[in-house]
């Protein structure tokens, strides 16, 4: 991200609408049009289901998920799917996006928003989302933005009031506090057999798993709190309402119609129409409210929630001054609280405290320390506490935490006993630990404490959902509780079982007694990194060693689809994510086989034909296309084009334009098994192994689709043709491209005929070759002599015209 003035210069986009208009899903169709990007969402919830779709498009090799308890980040990534207040700004992207705009106005988060709003921009492209009453703010603070109006794909309609009994199958009911979530659940679960439940307070993985199995169809009903308003992305066909007013942190309040329109909208995706109405325990909605609903028109936003970014760190006074400095714009409002603030005025006045934060860089620490959340949402004394524990730790020693008190604070969290509350309570606090782990300058051994924090709110998550649905599925309804015991005896010869040695995977101690369950199964392989799997050269996916899936043909060989092992043992929600985890993993493969060539973000309509055309002839070769093709494409670039791809690893060499990773041993050995999976046969012997291969050794199958050339009666291995072609192009080249065929162990005919298919023609005049003398004398018959210039394709010889000698070693 960069915020210097010429980054103003980059194309802004707002496209505001009401829900279900394709906003989201067209911004990160548009990020994956750049080579790099970010996207803010305003719920780690949907970071986390935003970043299983991308994901499943380029792999989890090229995307980081970036929120303020989760961090997955490869090597290099090219796209970051964050929260808004996680978004790294000290990055710069091509493309940037923030979700849900209309949050600037909100009392507490609004100031991040609008800080975005203000500064955060990608080098060349900025689209903002969100609903149409930002329209007038949007159009005053960013004059050159091109601001569009979304169009809802489906009707929403009011259906007036409804009891639990009559509530129609694919329905949410809407409360806003936890306790009335459960009460609701209970009623449902009693009357329609199941339901899943939602709330923000919910850790990803147990939203996830009682998402899968409401999208499943496990379950036809979801209980939640406004969490599922923003976005995610559910199979509603109705929403209703249990209540028409809501706690926002300082006061209990009648929503809003917007908000009401927010949530009402999550019914009725794509183009299925949806409804909304209310339980008939409530009133019924006057008519205006019904019609702005139905209609998608609310009063404008006019005045966004700001506070100052430029923050004076001279001391604590000056710091909590300048937070309080009033905005000069009058479409703004400075933050009336917030828990950061409230926390460093309370700190602020602590003796010790104040005899620390005396320059400028400890009272930068204050401020960190102050903005731990506050997940638990209780006493507030009893946070403060415990951020002051924190910042007069970091402030004194080696300025880092004791791991003794670290232990003494987390261990306690380390228990899945209880019910419901007590789990959810234990998950508020441990989210504190995973965000303080996540600040590695604070801590020993950061590593230690990301994975045991980690850890534990797994176990927490896993717990919460098997209580949840112990309580809320009936036993008939559900099968989502299969337990799978870990084995104290050896597995049984021959299983292929991905349960055959569940136990071993894991527990704690092998053998032990205990059980595992599904969900925490489906969870470890969803949390897997790309190493954690093995992939044989078949297509067969395991997972520490057990059978998981294979991949299977697809469209073409960019497009391997996947088959679990054992379908019918999963319950439908667990096939759901484990499926969606496997996808991304074969985006992996794919990628790997093209030596990482970001093909999907070269095919933007902002690209040149030129760029697009070549970016489709290298992905349709999993990074390699002939010369030939491809030259007068290569020709027409313009520079700056040709440097871009030069820097994602483009060649151009004498015979075939590639990236220079396709040709490593492992992207080819990846060609060599999407090829075979999807000719639906097994890879010609030696391949890709072999530099050289018999013509009779291909089995009548394409040498190119495995990464050769047929040159005369022989297969030779494109990186070793591009060797040999690049060593005749000097002047002392044919001695050199002569050892490297004697070390392919060819035979003397076979080698005078692939050096004659090399060296084919130059400058359109056939190349002069010395006749051999007889009665020896120094020979010139070595090779052709140095030439330049591209060569035509290969001529076919006629089969059996010379052979290879035995296992040909790579030539060094």
């Amino acid at each position: 991200m960069n915020f210097s003035p010429s980054s103003r210069s980059s194309v802004v986009v707002a496209e505001l609408g009401p829900t279900n208009t394709g906003k989201t899903h067209r911004a990160i169709e548009r990020m994956l049009e750049h080579d790099s990007g970010i996207i803010g969402l305003p719920l780690r919830l949907l970071a986390r289901e935003v970043y299983d779709r991308v994901t499943a498009r380029v792999g989890e090799g090229r995307v980081a998920l970036m929120t303020g308890e989760e961090k997955r980040l490869p090597p290099r990534p090219d796209y970051w799917i964050c929260t808004v207040e996680a978004m790294p700004l000290d990055r710069s992207v091509d493309f940037l996006a923030v979700d849900e705009i209309q949050l600037a106005a909100h009392r507490e988060r609004g100031h991040v928003f609008t800080d975005r709003l203000l500064h955060a921009r990608g080098l060349r492209e900025t689209w903002f989302l969100g609903a149409d009453t930002m329209r007038p703010m949007v159009q005053a603070l960013i004059p050159q933005a091109s601001v569009k109006r979304a169009t809802r794909l489906s009707q929403l309609r009011y259906s007036g009031s409804h009891s639990l009994k009559s509530l129609p199958p694919r329905s949410a009911v809407v409360a806003f506090s936890a306790d009335r979530v459960y009460e609701l659940a209970e009623s449902l679960r009693r009357l329609r057999g199941g339901v899943a439940v939602v709330l923000g307070a919910l850790s990803p993985r147990t939203r996830n798993a009682q998402v899968a199995m409401y999208q499943a169809g496990e379950v036809q009903y979801l209980v939640a709190t406004d969490a599922i308003g923003m976005g995610l992305n559910l199979d509603l066909n109705h929403v209703s309402f249990a209540a028409l007013s809501k706690y926002d942190g300082a006061e209990q309040r009648d929503l809003f119609p917007d908000e009401l329109a927010q949530i009402a909208g999550r019914a009725g995706r794509h183009l299925n129409d949806g409804s909304f109405g209310m339980l008939n325990t409530l009133p019924e909605l006057p008519p205006r409210v019904v019609s702005a609903i139905e209609s998608h028109r609310f009063p404008a936003v006019r005045s966004l929630i700001w506070r100052n970014s430029s923050l004076d760190f001279s001391s604590p006074e000056s710091l909590l001054d300048s937070l309080s400095r009033a905005p000069r714009h009058a479409a703004f409002i400075r933050v009336e609280r917030a828990d950061d603030f409230d926390a460093l005025k309370e700190l602020s006045h602590v003796p010790a405290i104040r005899e620390v934060a005396t320059d400028r860089a400890s009272v930068e620490l204050l401020w960190q320390v102050c903005q731990i959340p506050d997940f638990r949402k209780g006493l507030f004394g009893q946070h403060v506490a415990l951020l002051r524990e924190t910042f007069l730790q970091l402030s004194e020693g080696d300025g880092r935490l004791e791991q003794a008190w670290l232990a003494r604070q987390v261990s306690p969290l380390d228990d899945v006993s209880g019910d419901i509350h007590t789990l959810m309570d234990r998950l508020a606090a441990i989210r504190i630990w995973t965000y303080i782990s996540h600040r590695s300058s604070w801590l020993h051994d950061a590593e230690h404490w990301q994975e045991r924090t980690r850890r534990i709110e797994d176990a927490l998550g896993d717990a919460l959902h098997e209580r949840l649905v112990e309580r809320f599925v009936q036993r008939a309804a559900r099968r989502s509780t299969r337990r799978f015991v870990r084995a104290a005896a050896s597995p049984a010869a021959g299983s292929d079982s991905p349960f055959a040695r569940l136990g071993l995977l894991l527990g704690e101690v092998p053998g032990a007694d205990g059980a595992v369950t599904e969900e925490q199964f489906v969870q470890r392989v969803v949390d897997a990194t790309h190493e954690d799997f093995q992939v044989d050269a078949s297509g067969s996916i395991s997972f520490d060693e057990q059978p998981l899936a294979r991949l299977v043909r697809g469209k073409d060989r960019r497009s391997p689809q996947i088959a679990l092992a054992e379908p019918e043992v999963w319950t439908a929600g667990a096939r759901r994510r484990l499926e969606r985890r496997l996808v991304a993993l074969a985006r992996d493969l794919v990628t790997e086989a093209m030596g990482g060539f970001p093909a999907e973000s070269l095919a933007g309509a902002d690209r040149s034909a030129e760029t697009r055309g070549l970016a489709y002839r290298l992905a349709e070769g999993l990074g390699v296309t002939s010369l030939g093709e491809a030259r007068e494409q290569w020709r027409l670039l313009d520079e700056e084009s040709r440097e871009r791809l030069k820097t994602l690893g483009v060649r151009e060499g004498q015979r075939y334009l590639y990236v220079a990773e396709a040709l490593s041993p492992h992207a080819l050995a990846r060609r060599c098994m999407l090829t075979a999976l999807f000719q639906q046969a097994p890879s010609p012997k030696g391949v890709p192994r072999e530099p050289a291969l018999g013509i009779a050794e291909l089995g009548g199958q394409s040498a190119r689709a495995f990464g050769y050339e047929m040159l005369g009666s022989v297969a030779l291995r494109i990186d070793v043709v591009e060797r040999l072609s690049e060593a005749l192009r000097h002047p002392q080249g044919a001695r050199q491209a002569h050892t490297l065929l004697q070390e392919l162990r060819l035979e003397n005919g076979v080698r005078a005929r692939v050096l004659r298919e090399l060296g084919g023609r130059s400058g359109g005049a056939p190349v002069k070759r010395r006749r051999r003398r007889r009665g020896g004398g120094k020979s010139g018959a070595h090779g052709p002599p140095a030439h330049a210039g591209a060569h035509p394709q290969p001529r076919r010889s006629r089969a059996g015209e010379g052979s290879v000698q035995g296992g040909a070693p790579k030539p060094e």
